[in-house]
């Protein structure tokens, strides 16, 4: 499933949860650099956590309602909807 132009559409929401972890990622780095507190680097790490888990979520939840209903639109297709799944879950 490696389609050139796969886009949906919570795809520009995920950019947008991306760019957010990026710039807290920016922010860690350069208060790493100027000696901050450990205490707030790790808020701030905590941040890009959350944020990425969010965009991978709402990715995943845009591959199974778009992708894998494609897959089952057949009950033949069942095999293949359920093997789909599987390869995703493992980003779980």
């Amino acid at each position: 499933m490696h389609e050139k132009n796969h886009l949906h559409g919570t795809h520009p929401d995920v950019i947008k949860r991306l760019k957010r972890a990026d710039g807290h990622l920016q922010n860690v780095i350069e208060m790493m650099g100027s000696g901050r507190e450990c205490s707030e680097i790790a808020q701030q790490l905590h941040a890009v956590e959350k944020a990425i888990s969010a965009a991978k979520k709402l990715l995943i939840h845009d591959h199974l309602d778009n992708c894998l209903a494609d897959v089952a639109k057949t009950p033949k297709d069942f095999g293949a909807a359920v093997a789909n799944f599987k390869d995703i879950t493992k980003y779980l």
